[in-house]
């Protein structure tokens, strides 16, 4: 198996569910980032997007952008992008 997954929430090395989350992706055998809610603007998801074979909204967030994980989740549902939210 092989893709590219992008990991939509806002890292935190301390946290042990993100930890737990990429260990998890990469048990898989899928590559993937984490993307900063930030970075997803609500108008234009797909600049951020685009790239990705499939979106997991991570846990254990509070989001520094509400609005960007929301849009990275509009994206994949309007797109028929595959969507994992935890």
């Amino acid at each position: 198996m092989s893709g590219l997954i992008g990991i939509v929430g806002d890292f935190d090395p301390g946290n042990r569910v993100h930890i737990l989350t990429g260990q998890a992706v990469r048990h898989l055998g899928l590559d993937f980032e984490w993307i900063p809610t930030t970075d997803v603007l609500p108008e234009r998801p797909q600049d951020r997007l685009a790239a990705y074979d499939g979106i997991w909204s991570a846990p254990a967030s509070p989001y520094h952008s509400m609005e960007g994980a929301l849009a990275a989740i509009r994206y994949a549902r309007e797109r028929h992008v595959p969507l994992v939210g935890t």
